[in-house]
């Protein structure tokens, strides 16, 4: 291979994973913050209170009393404890069996809950392992075409095609959740959950802890940061290929 497919190869090579590592970057940053966004987010007027879908006669029916918004806090920051964790799920999922619903000796999260749980740490763990993998390609791939002065613009037109690249998906992802959001949300736990996995009722302590609400804002705020990651990439790219 001549190096000017060479140096072409790695130029594709560093627009394709370029969305891949700018969006699954945004995830860890929002993963391993989580605290903030959970405290953000149970703080605003508009955030739906605990049992808000559940009839009075129903929650005495199955003894449930609401949550404080003190206890929801607590309680869903241990659940972002165990996702930000480095163990693997089964070493630490003790930290959600060994919750109690408040006042009582029952179990916070029943079986199903759990062993969603275990599933959507082994997807944030591999989501880790992926970033770091697109990072590798990325920055390698700009480090191997900076390294030359007449390689160097190549690196700016890697950036700029990249940051295309990512504000198209980001564009497609965010316009989805925006107009489509209950597909979306259904369509992408069907992709990344074994079937009839990740669906719970009112009254399970995930959706009490988190409701759709949660998730709603959690998608669009995600897709916001990773859209303007990829508008500043292109934009520098662009800059750089002028001067």
């Amino acid at each position: 291979m001549s190096r000017s497919r060479l140096f072409t190869t790695v130029k594709w090579l560093v627009v394709v994973a370029m969305p891949i590592f700018l969006g699954f970057s945004t995830i860890r940053l929002f993963v391993n913050n989580a605290e903030l966004y959970v405290r953000y987010e149970y703080g605003k007027a508009s955030f739906p209170p605990d049992l808000h879908n559940i009839g009075e006669v129903q929650r005495q029916r199955l003894d449930l009393e609401p949550f404080t918004p003190e206890q929801r806090r607590e309680l869903a920051l241990v659940a972002v404890e165990y996702l930000q964790r480095p163990e693997p799920p089964p070493a630490v999922i003790h930290l959600l069996e060994e919750q109690r619903l408040p006042g009582t000796d029952r179990p916070l999260y029943n079986e199903a809950e759990i062993d969603h749980m275990l599933d959507v740490k082994r997807l944030t763990d591999a989501i880790a392992r992926i970033n770091w993998f697109a990072a590798a390609i990325v920055l390698g791939g700009l480090g191997i075409l900076a390294v030359r002065r007449q390689t160097r613009h190549i690196v700016y037109e890697a950036l700029f095609h990249g940051g295309v690249a990512t504000v198209t998906v980001l564009l497609f992802i965010g316009l989805f959740i925006l107009l489509a959001w209950n597909t979306f949300f259904v369509q992408f736990h069907e992709l990344l959950f074994p079937p009839d996995s990740w669906s719970f009722a009112y009254t399970d302590s995930l959706i009490r802890l988190f409701p759709e609400k949660f998730w709603f804002d959690f998608g669009v705020l995600l897709s916001v940061t990773a859209l303007l990651l990829g508008v500043v990439t292109g934009l520098l790219g662009y800059l750089l290929r002028r001067k």
